[in-house]
């Protein structure tokens, strides 16, 4: 994975490649341009209206930038990261391998965003290329010119984008070499280069737990499943009780005996563990960072495939906390995994429990890759990660999350049933992990949010600084959440 640097610097360099982003007075712009530049680039935006410019001076490119400003901050700043991504593309046309970003707005924070947009959009996945030197971006370091930046900010853009990178890099890996053993090993990696905890379960663990639910998906794999604990507890954390972090982990889901249809559905389920790679991702983030709250992170993982003793449409399974459950669908297999971990994350006595997963098409037909459906009982919680979700532009589409969502899963021979109803897929699936949150007596319940990140963790096509397959969503709005905890 090539990193993108970004770092503070005093000074404009005179050969380095400039941008320079200014308002629509332009103020400063004439200590890089010449009377005649600076000339043609005023008539410019006053007859043209347009928002660039780029001016060749031979031993440097400078590139003008004025950017909309939509009058709210959280758009505002979203403009400037998509004028980042913008960017970033001229820079690498012009085989710069570094470029400075000129403070002319006197705004730190959309400079940030606008080097946040170059660094996401400066992201390539080229393992698996014979030629991959040819193909790689030429930009490697981002340097900003400001007196607005405050000290170490541009050192955490650094780790968070580079922890995004990390979560795009494990989802587009395929299924060929990410299986959930090898997963749990690139995830120990990174738990000794960013510097959290990893213990691994194994096969033979997870069976002397009665993990059901993914020993249950798991049983058609030739791979066995792990289940993987990551815990990043600095000295100091601020807070006793830690946030949980659940992900779904399922590395490849053909779906299992109720077999999904191709194209355009099983050829892209290499990303089903999307959720898993967030958790990942964030692990890596706030550990880097090194942010003062406790935090736990849990990833069940394995491939759901038809063979072996692969479990079958009808099949009732025993989940780790004693449930039983009627399985009618064997795609609908994420749940059952996540479940087993939400049991699991009661030996935490967490202060609140996130989870996220590529759970449902209902997620993807309701609101499609545009935003994140969530939804929960810890409303304090569920408030601030909204309003979070708009500053990093990863927003949520809450749902309701009301009682009698939970009357179709209901069973007439086990406790519950795996599938729901055939309307509001996203609510039900949420309903039945929430049932997993619950007390044996199942009257108290730990803090819950769930997020179904099914539309936008990854894409077809590039949608600005979201570049095509993986996006590592969700990383950036974990970790300014927990960021705000500490």
């Amino acid at each position: 994975m090539a990193i993108t640097t970004i770092k503070k610097t005093t000074k404009a360099k005179e050969s380095a490649d400039i941008i320079y982003l200014c308002d629509e007075k332009q103020s400063g712009l004439a200590n890089f341009l010449s009377k005649e530049e600076l000339l043609y680039v005023s008539k410019k935006f006053k007859s043209d209206k347009k928002r660039f410019f780029s001016i060749n001076q031979l031993k440097r490119f400078v590139f003008v930038q004025i950017v909309e400003n939509d009058g709210k901050d959280y758009l505002t700043k979203e403009n400037y990261r998509n004028a980042g991504n913008s960017l970033v593309k001229r820079i690498n046309e012009n085989k710069s391998n570094s470029v400075q970003i000129i403070d002319g707005i006197n705004n730190g924070d959309y400079v940030i965003a606008c080097a946040e947009g170059m660094a996401l959009g400066n992201y390539q996945f080229l393992k698996y290329f014979t030629k991959a030197k040819e193909k790689k971006n030429p930009l490697e370091t981002i340097e900003i010119v400001s007196e607005n930046i405050k000290k170490g900010q541009t050192e955490e853009l650094t780790s968070v984008v580079e922890s995004v990178c990390v979560a795009r890099d494990l989802v587009n890996e395929p299924v060929s070499y990410l299986d959930a053993v090898q997963y749990s090993k690139d995830i120990q990696k990174l738990g000794k280069y960013c510097g959290f905890k990893v213990d691994v379960l194994n096969k033979k663990k997870i069976e002397s737990l009665k993990m059901g639910g993914l020993l249950a998906v798991n049983l058609g794999s030739p791979t066995p499943p792990t289940f993987n604990i990551m815990e990043w507890k600095p000295k100091g954390a601020k807070k006793i009780k830690p946030i949980v972090l659940v992900g779904k982990g399922i590395v490849y889901d053909t779906g299992g005996l109720s077999l999904k249809p191709t194209p355009n559905s099983m050829d892209l389920m290499k990303s089903d563990m999307g959720g898993s790679a967030a958790v990942v991702g964030a692990m890596c983030a706030i550990s880097k960072v090194n942010l003062p709250v406790h935090v736990i992170g849990l990833v069940p993982a394995t491939d759901n495939r038809p063979g072996q003793n692969a479990y079958a449409p009808g099949d009732v399974i025993t989940m780790f906390d004693g449930t039983t459950v009627e399985v009618l669908n064997t795609d609908a297999e994420g749940r059952l995994v996540l479940a087993d971990a939400l049991h699991y994350a009661k030996k935490y006595n967490p202060e609140l429990v996130v989870d996220l997963a590529t759970l449902t098409g209902a997620a993807v037909r309701a609101i499609g890759s545009r935003a994140i459906v969530s939804m929960g009982n810890a409303e304090k919680h569920h408030k601030q990660l909204e309003a979070i979700s708009y500053d990093v532009f990863e927003r949520l589409a809450p749902q309701p999350f009301w009682d009698d969502y939970s009357e179709c899963l209901k069973s007439p021979i086990a406790d519950l049933n795996n599938l729901g109803g055939a309307t509001a897929g996203q609510i039900t699936a949420g309903k039945f992990l929430e049932h997993f949150t619950k007390d044996k007596k199942n009257k108290s319940k730990y803090p819950y949010i769930h997020l179904d990140i099914a539309g936008p963790a990854f894409l077809a096509s590039n949608d600005t600084y979201r570049t095509a397959g993986g996006t590592g969503t969700a990383v950036r709005l974990l970790f300014e959440f927990i960021k705000r905890q500490g």
